[in-house]
């Protein structure tokens, strides 16, 4: 597996393929996938020869906060440690190296693999708010 930094929006196809894939993402479109992905400072794309097999993205100020979305692995290519790479890919991103949080929302039943790399929900009582735009 090879691991490519910076994906452009040229990706897009390949990367709404792998949204399909999943409940959280499989409505959004190819338009909505180029747009999220040129708004996203970092991109992180796991590529079995020419296939996008793995990808994460990143929102950040580059100094105090980055915080991962979208941390996606092909169905084919899961229970493989590309999950783990992934994640590893995006927290040494060379851009990054000076973020003191990175921060990500999980389901319950992955808290467990997030923590193995030093993430914990113990974050001082803080909660997650969502206002819908309408």
């Amino acid at each position: 597996m090879e691991v490519k930094l910076d994906l452009t929006e040229d990706y897009a196809s390949q990367v709404f393929s792998l949204y399909k894939e999943t409940w959280w993402a499989e409505n959004r479109t190819l338009d909505q996938t180029a747009n999220c992905i040129k708004g996203s400072q970092i991109t992180v794309g796991l590529f079995d020869d020419e296939d996008l097999v793995g990808f994460a993205r990143a929102i950040t100020d580059f100094i105090f906060k980055a915080i991962i979305f979208d941390v996606i692995v092909s169905e084919k290519h899961r229970g493989k440690g590309l999950g783990k790479k992934l994640i590893i890919a995006v927290k040494e991103h060379p851009k990054l190296h000076s973020i003191k949080h990175f921060e990500l929302y999980c389901l319950p039943e992955m808290e467990s693999f997030y923590e193995g790399f030093g993430f914990t929900s113990n974050v001082g009582g803080i909660h997650l708010m969502r206002c819908t735009n309408a």
